[in-house]
């Protein structure tokens, strides 16, 4: 454009130009160009903005609220912290709770000879005793479309799309006869405002469901609190998976042996009983629970002792 200028200035004949060239030089004489272009793209792209970011703020809302209201998940999440506790309080007492990123430890808490972890245990007690818990992921929606947001990178762009809205309508202050601006922003401005207050719903949810679980909303992302559950639900439908197929080969085993009888097998010694209330209340006065149903599941442990008849997998409820 200043080499044009330049060039009319000169008093060069705009005849000798080429006809882009002659195009551009009538181009560059509109009144307010940079603001009318700027106006174009912004409502040009508005559209697919608003399409791109209206599905993210639904997944960050939906998970959020679907994971801190899943009372299976919650009941999921006692029982693990019951085996924990179980399992280290001769060394640090029982714990308030645990930090969601324990979850991942499960795989590689293992048994002696690394064929099972404690996921695969904790999944056949489930299994067992709490079978209405076995479904607890269909309680948990858009996890793993909400753990791949970036929720800062949202609020950027909406903040664009609000500077952007208020550009278009002083340009429209300035060219109030334009039907193409009027018909714009009475039509986006509506849809501009219902995307703000998602944004704010999807900001109160997620900071909710993270202070939920005791990690800090200003320092754990989207994209590092969803995956943690999409993990965890991944991997106990695995082990749940392991456990039904161990359970078949050890049915056809027993067949095999009920047909070709084979010298009696040495029984593996008896573990110990899960008396696990005892345990407890010898290294803590009382659970620390509110509502007492820790205590509960660990009252139903106990009263359903378990034996490993092959030193690695619960063996059958036996009667007192």
């Amino acid at each position: 454009m200043k080499l044009l200028q330049n060039y009319e200035k000169e008093g060069r004949p705009l005849d000798d130009l080429a006809e882009e060239d002659r195009f551009m030089m009538r181009f560059g004489k509109i009144p307010r160009l940079a603001q009318r272009i700027s106006t174009l793209t912004f409502m040009g792209n508005f559209p697919e903005t608003l399409k791109r970011l209206q599905p993210q703020l639904n997944s960050i809302i939906t998970a959020s609220m679907s994971i801190k209201s899943s009372a299976k998940l919650k009941k999921m999440l006692e029982i693990i912290l019951a085996f924990g506790n179980y399992m280290n309080s001769s060394k640090r007492g029982a714990a308030y709770g645990f930090r969601l990123q324990s979850l991942d430890l499960l795989l590689d808490t293992k048994s002696t000879d690394r064929s099972q972890t404690l996921l695969h245990f904790i999944s056949s007690i489930v299994q067992e005793k709490y079978p209405e818990l076995n479904n607890f992921h269909t309680e948990l929606h858009f996890v793993d479309k909400a753990g791949l947001v970036s929720l800062d990178s949202i609020l950027q762009d909406i903040r664009s799309l609000e500077r952007g809205m208020e550009v278009t309508k002083k340009e429209f202050l300035v060219q109030e006869d334009n039907t193409v601006l009027k018909d714009f922003v009475k039509t986006n401005s509506e849809l501009l405002d219902s995307l703000l207050k998602d944004s704010k719903t999807a900001q109160e949810a997620y900071g909710s469901v993270v202070e939920y679980f005791g990690e800090n909303p200003k320092t754990t992302q989207p994209s590092m609190f969803f995956p943690l559950f999409v993990r965890f639900m991944k991997a106990y439908k695995q082990a749940e998976k392991d456990n039904e197929q161990r359970k078949r080969l050890e049915a056809q085993s027993s067949e095999n042996q009920a047909e070709s009888p084979s010298p009696r097998k040495k029984e593996s010694p008896m573990m110990p009983k899960m008396d696990l209330i005892a345990e407890l209340k010898k290294r803590q006065v009382k659970p620390q629970v509110k509502d007492g149903a820790l205590e509960d599941i660990i009252t139903d442990l106990r009263n359903s002792p378990f034996r490993a008849t092959d030193g690695r997998r619960p063996a059958q409820r036996q009667d007192p």
